[in-house]
């Protein structure tokens, strides 16, 4: 059996550190947090079973796998760019294009959706699951809902609350936290030490990781565990009995969900003022 390839996303974390020398840059270009670049090009040390950088106090600095490596992926990226571009990801006419996370699709519009359908009878509607920020970018979509920070979003971009982190559960998991699996979201500036802080509760270590807040929800869903995740995804949720929240206390996020219209009309701002309505009007 041929061995599986790491993820893709760890090759652009590598790429984009050896570019820059510098976890903390690689994160700016690729819409990451610092934190997310360096446990993907660990991950991809493990996986390979060599190390790629040396770290200094000042920067990075490639070792010679790391120089060696670099060329391949480097030349590897830029062929997948390439194919890409022969495909037009543009939004048809009287199509409304709304690029988005998948946690955001899943958690949050798709369980909404057919009210905003049945209010536009007619309306063409294409919904995109974008990671990257080029995701957004070559999506040329009529409406993006990023995650991120404000920073990492742009400006322009309008922040859909509440951005708590709460700690949710199944109604079927009675275990308390003191024995619970914690899961928890990588890649994020806050987890369960900052909420155990804010909650009074002290010792507090995930033991099952999620790469999206999304699947820490449906790992919860499912019993595994006690989710520290986003409130705003998990309201649907809340409403429908699938979750409970397992603590009163909550933490502000430092990432979040930030709504941008790029291309005005009539269907871009009638999806954008649903959406608010939803999420913020009740």
């Amino acid at each position: 059996m041929a061995r599986s390839l790491p993820p893709l996303t760890w090759f652009r974390a590598f790429e984009a550190a050896a570019r820059h020398l510098s976890f903390t840059a690689a994160a700016a270009e690729i819409g990451l947090t610092q934190s997310a670049v360096s446990q993907q090009v660990k991950a991809l040390e493990t996986r390979l079973g060599v190390v790629l950088f040396n770290r200094k106090p000042r920067g990075l600095a490639l070792t010679d796998d790391g120089r060696r490596l670099l060329p391949q992926v480097g030349a590897a990226l830029e062929r997948l760019a390439i194919a890409t571009e022969t495909f037009d990801l543009g939004s048809p006419d009287k199509v409304l294009t709304v690029a988005m996370s998948v946690s955001m699709a899943q958690w949050v519009v798709a369980p909404r959706l057919a009210d905003f359908t049945n209010r536009h009878p007619g309306l063409r509607l294409r919904i995109l699951s974008a990671i990257w920020p080029d995701d957004f970018h070559s999506a040329m979509a009529d409406v993006d809902i990023r995650f991120g920070s404000e920073k990492q979003v742009g400006q322009g971009a309008r922040e859909l609350t509440p951005n708590r982190l709460i700690a949710l559960r199944s109604p079927e998991l009675e275990a308390p936290l003191s024995e619970a699996a914690l899961i928890e979201t990588v890649g994020t500036s806050e987890g369960w030490k900052s909420w155990g802080r804010e909650a009074g509760v002290d010792g507090l270590e995930p033991t099952l990781f999620a790469d999206s807040y999304g699947m820490a929800l449906q790992l919860a869903v499912h019993g595994n565990g006690i989710a520290l995740a986003s409130e705003l995804l998990a309201r649907h949720a809340l409403e429908t009995g699938r979750l409970v929240r397992a603590h009163d206390a909550w933490i502000a996020g430092k990432e979040g969900y930030y709504l941008s219209v790029n291309q005005p009309g009539e269907a871009a701002r009638s999806f954008e003022e649903w959406i608010l309505g939803e999420l913020m009007g009740r």
